[in-house]
């Protein structure tokens, strides 16, 4: 009898041997820490989803890596690089907010309330691409939670690239929910002193527009914009596009030559106006109880030079 349950001891040793041999390791692992998720690619890390409601006014995602290792963010506030700016200390990483949302302003603030707060991740999946679902309350100056934030973050890696393919929806929780036209906003990152277009002759915006430099792409409305740069030789970039099933679209871009790219489908009146058109017309965005806004984009962050033609056949495939 004893040589019988050695035998089943050791055969299901063996099983579990070569289970383990067998399992592949996922190209996408997202890792627990302490208020933050980590997103490995390739077993290195890509980014971490940061939500400390003690320290930061809204989630983000920081450092942003790039295949070969090059951070493509700009590291203030979270550490200092020598030559870099602290002006602006609320634009930190990749990062989805808004001002003037009935009178509070979500974007400027670096001291809270207002505060946009994690409240949990509802869906955390490894594999050849990952899923990182989370769920946010838009928390008002009086701490009265305005609005639900249902994120997914769709991690796809590619070759000398990564993707993240933004969904957000917002709900206004128990009133009306205005969105006052402003330029400050909305789904953006702060990039690395190398890569701003500002003093930086190898770094340029461009967009579906045939548009190139901030002077000719803030405050339009286009499908996407990239910005490249150059890196220790290298040429990396950061592309932004918007999905049509995203409101208002195509976007508006919230596009600095300082180092802020952002896209902000909202601010409408204000770019209008910006760019010297005579009759701007507002969209001031307004969502009754339980009514929802959607939007959607994907970051691509490269090696190597992208062409327009590349970026439009990127985007195709996107939109579709």
């Amino acid at each position: 009898m004893k040589k019988f349950y050695f035998s089943i001891f050791f055969l299901s040793l063996f099983i579990l041997f070569i289970a383990c041999g067998n399992t592949t390791i996922s190209k996408v692992q997202f890792v627990q820490g302490d208020n933050q998720i980590d997103v490995m690619v390739d077993g290195k890390l890509f980014t971490s989803y940061k939500y400390d409601f003690a320290t930061l006014t809204k989630p983000v995602l920081f450092p942003v890596i790039s295949p070969s290792g090059v951070e493509v963010n700009r590291s203030f506030p979270f550490k200092e690089v020598e030559g870099e700016s602290k002006d602006h200390p609320h634009h930190t990483g990749i990062f989805f907010t808004y001002d003037e949302v009935n009178d509070n302003g979500f974007w400027n603030n670096t001291t809270f309330p207002p505060q946009i707060l994690h409240i949990e991740s509802t869906k955390m999946a490894n594999g050849d691409t990952g899923k990182l679902s989370t769920l946010m309350h838009w928390v008002d100056k009086n701490e009265n939670p305005l609005l639900k934030e249902e994120r997914t973050m769709e991690f796809i890696p590619g070759k000398n690239s990564t993707s993240i393919d933004f969904t957000i929806t917002l709900t206004a929780m128990d009133e009306k929910v205005v969105f006052k036209d402003t330029k400050e906003g909305m789904f953006a990152i702060r990039v690395a002193h190398w890569l701003k277009e500002k003093g930086n002759e190898n770094s340029q915006y461009r967009s579906s527009n045939g548009d190139v430099s901030e002077k000719n792409i803030w405050g339009k409305r286009a499908k996407w914009v990239i910005l490249e740069g150059k890196k220790d030789g290298k040429t990396i970039g950061i592309a932004i596009l918007n999905h049509p099933e995203s409101v208002n679209y195509p976007t508006f871009w919230h596009a600095r030559a300082y180092g802020l790219f952002a896209a902000n489908p909202l601010g409408q009146s204000v770019f209008q106006k910006g760019r010297g058109e005579e009759t701007p017309e507002p969209f001031n965005l307004t969502l009754e109880p339980g009514k929802s806004a959607l939007f959607k984009f994907r970051v691509i962050i490269y090696e190597g030079v992208k062409s327009d033609e590349q970026l439009e056949s990127v985007f195709s495939e996107y939109s579709g």
